[in-house]
């Protein structure tokens, strides 16, 4: 093999075991917990809607 196709090899080695090692060690997501796509920089608050909102608001 090549040099560049050694350095190409690492490279794609590296990167599939951190992200292996990512998904492994990363906490599920809590999709009741994240804002809709739609919302997706529109400044709408990460959290909730109106029924998460404490009363009184």
């Amino acid at each position: 093999m090549t040099s560049q196709t050694t350095l190409r090899a690492a490279f794609w080695t590296v990167l599939v075991v951190f992200l292996a090692w990512d998904v492994h060690r990363s906490p599920a997501i809590d999709l009741r917990f994240e804002a809709p796509l739609i919302a997706a920089g529109s400044g709408q608050a990460a959290q909730g809607g109106h029924c998460s909102m404490p009363a009184g608001k």
